[in-house]
């Protein structure tokens, strides 16, 4: 199965690995095109010691597997991800992870700040987007409320610092909602640091501080099931930016990644084309 080329709502897709985060890279694909998704972002980094994935980076039998999948369902990888930068990072692994999203076709690398020593932080993001750009590839940072970089504000002072070309700001629905800010926020932000975003819905509610990182991980809501102003955020964007839908539902963790992906990607679509964003 192949995605449509065209959505209704004239906006590309892409299934955000989190959201079946028990797929493996082939799978994850092949739910993608049950979905009608044209890409999917690709964990080939584990955020933390404590997460498990399937090993991409150096496997060359996994690399084939994944671009076979590819070339079957027409479904590319747009981001690959997830680079968190904390005092342990090794820029040394940067190019390795650049070389391999370079090889699997993915255009943006997504990266985490998560280091309390803020010339440190700058400088491994500029080396991360730096060795990125080196093989085609821009770099968004990503502002997480519960991460050390936990605000648009945080984000775009360290983009600004790091002075790479390619590199921008990764905007989730959520994260831009639990951090206080909202669509507004977008105004001041120049287009090309907005190569794509994070999309999803919410309670309106935040939960206690202590489970954010729950509600983040694994009880979102799929976009127009929740109260987020989906429909603001995304009149604030660039006009026509592929979005990744980072949804992972509680409530249907029980299904397998095909069905998930499917109601997903239905949910997304009939939101979108409810919202008139052809």
């Amino acid at each position: 199965m192949t995605p449509s080329p065209t959505h209704p709502s004239g906006r590309r897709l892409s299934l955000a690995h989190l959201t079946v985060i028990d797929a493996g890279p082939v799978e994850l694909i092949r739910a993608a095109a049950a979905g009608g998704f044209d890409h999917v972002g690709l964990r080939i980094v584990a955020p933390t010691a404590s997460d498990r994935i399937v090993p991409v980076i150096g496997d060359e039998t996994m690399i084939r597997a994944i671009l076979d999948a590819m070339a079957a369902t027409g479904v590319s990888i747009l981001d690959v991800e997830a680079i968190w930068l904390t005092p342990d990072t090794d820029p040394a692994a940067f190019t390795a992870i650049a070389e391999t999203a370079a090889r699997l076709g993915a255009t943006q690398v997504l990266a985490i700040g998560h280091d309390p020593e803020p010339s440190r932080q700058v400088e491994n993001f500029g080396r991360l987007a730096a060795t990125a750009r080196q093989h085609g590839l821009g770099t968004m940072l990503e502002f997480i409320p519960y991460c050390v970089v936990n605000t648009l504000a945080a984000a775009e002072a360290v983009v600004d610092a790091a002075v790479v070309a390619g590199s921008g700001i990764m905007i989730d629905a959520l994260h831009l909602r639990r951090s206080g800010g909202g669509p507004q926020d977008l105004a001041g932000i120049s287009p090309d640091r907005l190569s794509y975003i994070q999309l999803c819905d919410a309670r309106r509610e935040p939960p206690f501080p202590d489970d954010l990182r729950r509600e983040a991980r694994g009880d979102r809501l799929y976009p127009g099931d929740g109260e987020l102003d989906i429909a603001g955020l995304l009149d604030a964007l660039p006009a026509g930016i592929p979005l990744s839908i980072e949804a992972p539902v509680a409530g249907h963790a029980g299904l397998s990644a095909m069905e998930r992906a499917r109601l997903c990607g239905e949910r997304t679509r009939a939101t979108l084309e409810a919202l008139g964003q052809r």
